[in-house]
């Protein structure tokens, strides 16, 4: 497949609470487009974007799959992201490299505290965007209700650009309010009037001249009413709520209309910041012509087929069969072959335009957050920050045969996904494996069996017990050893008291009465850092 030009491609994040149906979507489009022969399903584990057998066995996305496909000579590359707030880590990443998004809502469930998280992580990033409203052939569904709910949530720019035909199990199409020759189904004339009403007023309030067209009682025709919204999108002052059921098809060709009419082009997003060699910011204009700069989003580990780094071109052309720089670790990569994805599945490119995502295998030094460029240039692109782990364990090798391979696999599955955290606690001497939940963990090591062979055993991870000094107190202690001659005598006054916490340990000396020998002064301060280490009461440091 030949390039793609900037201007006809969509890179969109489906965004949502896990349960609201993204997988299924992109399986719809994906059978609307012809991609695939037949539509799969998530029970069945039969989707092109769930493939690994942990969302198969879960029956959720536990990780961002690109999905491609062709639409009306535009090239669609949708990323589907997981729900669940254990794999947040992948939307982190997923959002950055994509210019929109589609929220997906749940008709029978409504808006929910994960939609509302959602949209707040796309307000952050400043990312135009669609609502999606699925599954409404369930009971207990109605297209109004949630669209009322979608307003008072995220305010008036909510704005209907559908009308849903039939509820629950007689949904069965959807009235477009954006063409005016769009027939309504009887009965349901004054509804389809009264929504292109309002659609109409909010495109108007967005754009000035169409503004002026409706108080003189112009008609706005569907060009314009279509040009409107689009900058509407574009600036964040109206988001389209579309309608639809993504396990019988209905709604799906038209929210790939709407993405590829609505939605911006890698060309029409705000221009991306790197730092050259010397420190200094480069605005990237995306030409194709222009310096090499992609950014690897993702990193997938195979013990087969070895390392798969996801990326995103930024600037220039992405080329196979050349030599690139990875600017990030200042280290020199041979790209052999390129593809673009589809689930599992690879298509082989000779190259990627600016704004199109790709993957290249087998990069020695590339890392989830490097940037590549040309060959001996530096141009660094803002890696992520994925935030620190919330849920820790202690992880075991469940066998000794485990414990050689045990390191290794640990950091494999670190680079797959940086959000997870391996650490080790000098107290204990356990090594904890940290993410953003029990079943983010969970996961892990379930790939670390499947991926590389080691069955890894988990455990609370153990409290590093530490004993301190609470109140001053005078200890005496006299030392008498007669072994013939003089014999040995000491005699001894600890003071100890305590410090603010943090401050560690401090020894003073003075001598009473006497000469006493300074050499002798060590060891008693050798003894002291000696009960500090083995404690006292508990065996524990203090």
């Amino acid at each position: 497949m030949p390039a793609i030009e900037t201007t006809r491609l969509r890179n969109v994040a489906f965004l949502s609470l896990s349960g609201a149906g993204k997988t299924v979507i992109a399986e719809s489009m994906l059978f609307a487009t012809g991609a695939i022969t037949r539509q799969g399903s998530v029970q069945e584990g039969t989707t092109a974007s769930d493939y690994e057998p942990e969302e198969q066995r879960r029956e959720a996305s536990v990780q961002t799959t690109i999905v491609q496909c062709m639409w009306r000579d535009h090239k669609i590359n949708l990323l589907d992201t997981p729900g669940y707030a254990d794999f947040r880590g992948e939307v982190v990443s997923a959002i950055r490299v994509t210019d929109a998004a589609v929220i997906v809502v749940a008709a029978p469930s409504g808006v929910e505290i994960g939609t509302q998280q959602m949209w707040r992580m796309a307000d952050e990033r400043g990312l135009p965007r669609l609502l999606f409203v699925n599954k409404l052939d369930r009971e207990n569904t109605d297209f109004l209700r949630v669209l009322d709910s979608l307003s008072e949530t995220f305010g008036r720019k909510c704005v209907a650009v559908q009308v849903a035909v039939g509820s629950e199990t007689d949904f069965s199409a959807v009235v477009s309010l954006l063409d005016p020759k769009a027939e309504a189904p009887a009965g349901m004339e004054g509804q389809v009037e009264e929504a292109r009403e309002r659609l109409i007023e909010a495109v108007a309030e967005a754009d000035d001249d169409l503004a002026t067209k409706y108080l003189e009682g112009e008609e706005i025709t569907s060009d314009e009413m279509v040009a409107g919204l689009r900058q509407g999108v574009a600036t964040g002052g109206i988001v389209p709520v579309m309608a639809g059921a993504a396990t019988i098809g209905v709604g799906t060709k038209e929210l790939m209309d709407a993405i590829v009419d609505l939605l911006p082009s890698p060309a029409q997003s705000a221009a991306v910041t790197a730092t050259d060699a010397d420190g200094q910011e480069v605005q990237l204009d995306g030409k194709a012509d222009g310096p090499l700069a992609a950014l690897v989003f993702k990193t997938s580990a195979d013990p087969f087929v070895g390392k798969l780094s996801y990326f995103r071109v930024y600037s220039g052309t992405f080329k196979s069969d050349t030599q690139i720089t990875n600017a990030t670790r200042d280290e020199s990569e041979r790209v052999g072959h390129l593809f673009t994805m589809t689930g599992k599945d690879q298509e082989p490119v000779a190259e990627l335009a600016p704004g199109d995502v790709g993957a290249v295998p087998k990069l020695l030094s590339a890392l989830t957050g490097d940037t590549l460029t040309d060959r001996g240039k530096t141009l660094l692109l803002p890696g992520f920050e994925f935030g620190a782990p919330v849920y820790q364990m202690a992880v075991y090798p469940a066998s000794k045969a485990d414990l050689d391979k045990l390191t290794t696999a640990l950091a494999r599955i670190c680079e797959e996904d940086p959000s997870l955290q391996l650490t080790r606690d000098p107290g204990t001497n356990e090594m904890l494996l940290g993410g953003l939940g029990d079943v983010h963990v969970d996961v892990a090591v379930e790939k670390m069996k499947r991926k590389f062979g080691v069955e890894v055993l988990q455990e609370t991870p153990r409290v590093a017990y530490r004993e301190t000094i609470s109140i001053s107190t005078k200890v005496e202690y006299r030392h008498k050893k007669q072994s013939g001659g003089h014999g040995q005598f000491g005699h001894v006054w600890l003071e100890i008291q305590p410090l603010e916490r943090g401050a560690g340990f401090e020894f003073d000396a003075k001598v009473v009465g006497g000469s006493v020998p300074r050499e002798y002064i060590p060891s008693v301060q050798k003894g002291c850092r000696q009960a500090i280490e083995d404690g006292v009461l508990a065996d524990t440091p203090s």
